[in-house]
């Protein structure tokens, strides 16, 4: 009811939200989210929340920069706009907890303070690994009982496993349909044009 009773203009809101309710492979491609602007990409961008700078620097992005986030899952990683894009593309597939907690796992072996690793390693576990934690990764239990221990006296390797079953799920899962997306083939398309 309360769907007749919005204007014709929010349809196309509808239509995103919609499509955005639901697993990214239902949606044959992207454009339902995307704004219908010519910058779709820095739009989409947008829409996740990126600083003015990251929007501004990542108007620079090279076509060759862009190109070989495609060379390998682990060149995406290593990009400061890679990521970026990669996490907004989950955040489609409703999945970006993976990544969050690879990046967190990334960032917490630069710890350096005994203090600190403890109370981060139990915060990464009750946020990303614990059994019904808020942004729980899909791990095996085998994984998670290992990790568990490994909190017992917590080191810098104290997540290797459960981060490498992650990032081996996200190369082999999410990375291909990142590739495939209508986001990334746009970014691409937009880095292009600059350079015409």
């Amino acid at each position: 009811m309360a769907a007749l009773l919005m204007p014709r203009r929010n349809k196309g809101m509808r239509t995103r939200l919609g499509c955005l309710s639901h697993k990214s492979d239902s949606c044959s491609d992207f454009t339902a989210i995307l704004p219908d602007k010519p910058n779709r990409a820095l739009n989409y961008l947008r829409m996740y929340k990126f600083t003015v700078t990251e929007l501004q620097e990542s108007r620079r992005l090279s076509t060759e920069e862009a190109t070989r986030w495609a060379d390998s899952f682990d060149v995406l990683l290593s990009h400061k706009y890679g990521v970026a894009a990669f996490r907004a593309f989950l955040k489609t597939e409703f999945s970006e907890e993976n990544l969050e907690f690879w990046l967190a796992c990334e960032e917490f072996k630069k710890t350096r303070s005994t203090a600190k690793l403890v109370s981060k390693a139990h915060r990464i576990f009750e946020e990303f690994v614990d059994v019904q934690a808020p942004r729980e990764v899909n791990i095996d239990f085998q994984t998670r009982e290992a990790t568990r221990k490994n909190l017992q006296e917590p080191s810098l390797t104290c997540f290797d496993q459960a981060q490498g079953k992650v990032h081996s799920l996200m190369e082999k899962d999410s990375y291909p349909r990142f590739l495939r997306s209508k986001m990334y083939l746009d970014l691409l398309s937009q880095s292009q044009r600059r350079l015409s």
